[in-house]
Formats: C-alpha cells, sequence, structure tokens
C-alpha cells in the first residue's frame, strides 16, 4: 500500500515540474482583427461630439474676407441674439457662452473657466470668438468687448459668412 502512495505521490509531483523539453502552444491571433474592429466600431457608434446648443437666434452677416482661426482648441465662443424662445426669456438680446446665457457681470468668470481649461503656456493666444445676430445691437457688443478686455481677453474674432458671388 505504501507503494502505491509513493507512486501516485510522484505522479502528482510530476504535475507540477516545469516541462522538460515541451514546448507550450503558440497562441492564435486569427480572431485578433475582429476583435479591434469590433472595439473601435463600438467607441466610434457611442461616441457623441460636443455641440453647443443654440438659444439665441443666429443670422451671421456676410463679408468677402475671410481668414481661418490656427487652433480651434484656443477659441472660446459667446453668442449674441434674441432668444429662441422669446415667451420665456423676452425679445432683447441676449448672451450665450457655452450653453447657458451669461449676465455681463459673468461674462467675466465665463473667460476665467475657459482659460483654465487651457495650457499655461497657452493662455496669451486664447482667442474670445463673437457670433452676433446681423440684427443686433450695437450697444451689447461695446459692452461685452469691455468686460472682455476687463477680463483681459484681448484676442477677439467676429465670426461670419463667406459672400456669395
Amino acid at each position: 500500500m505504501t507503494k502505491v502512495l509513493l507512486v501516485n505521490l510522484e505522479n502528482m509531483l510530476t504535475k507540477f515540474r516545469p516541462n522538460d523539453g515541451k514546448e507550450t502552444p503558440a497562441i492564435s491571433t486569427a480572431s485578433l482583427p475582429d476583435i479591434v474592429f469590433m472595439l473601435l466600431f463600438f467607441f466610434m457608434v457611442t461616441t457623441v461630439m460636443r455641440d453647443t446648443d443654440l438659444l439665441v437666434e443666429q443670422r451671421l452677416p456676410q463679408t468677402n474676407q475671410l481668414t481661418k482661426l490656427e487652433e480651434a482648441s484656443l477659441v472660446s465662443h459667446i453668442y449674441v441674439g434674441k432668444p429662441k424662445d422669446f415667451r420665456k426669456y423676452g425679445n432683447t438680446e441676449l448672451i450665450q457662452a457655452n450653453d447657458v446665457f451669461v449676465t455681463l457681470e459673468r461674462l467675466s468668470h465665463f473667460i476665467e473657466q475657459e482659460k483654465g481649461n487651457i495650457p499655461e503656456y497657452k493662455r496669451n493666444k486664447m482667442t474670445v470668438s463673437l457670433k452676433v445676430d446681423r440684427k443686433a445691437k450695437m450697444g451689447i457688443v461695446s459692452d461685452i468687448k469691455l468686460k472682455l478686455r476687463e477680463a483681459n481677453a484681448r484676442k477677439l474674432n467676429y465670426s461670419s459668412l463667406q459672400e456669395r458671388e
């Protein structure tokens, strides 16, 4: 009986010893491209691109001389116009920054937030793009420019559309 126990014990120990000269089988990578494309398709379908919901009317003026901005990541947009929902917000021009309406007093706070999202070495290259409705009064635009100057946002851009020839 002890001989049988020794044989069984020896068989069990050989299972835990490293393989002597035996190679491990290669891992099949045939399904790897299928997995990669499935993951790529999943992320393409589920990713949502951030876009601002316009709460104000936007009929931009047209011009014949346009230049494209260099770095779009350094541009902060401010929209000015009459609200689309005039029953709720009235009929005067409002200022929209990102997806919310802001007052002139809160505009400098918005600029500080936007500067906080930009690396420090690029903050002096930040551009504020004004998208003003063509029927908006110039008084609100002048007030916005003064507030931007106070917030040390000196690079200003006026957005417009290309004039049709």
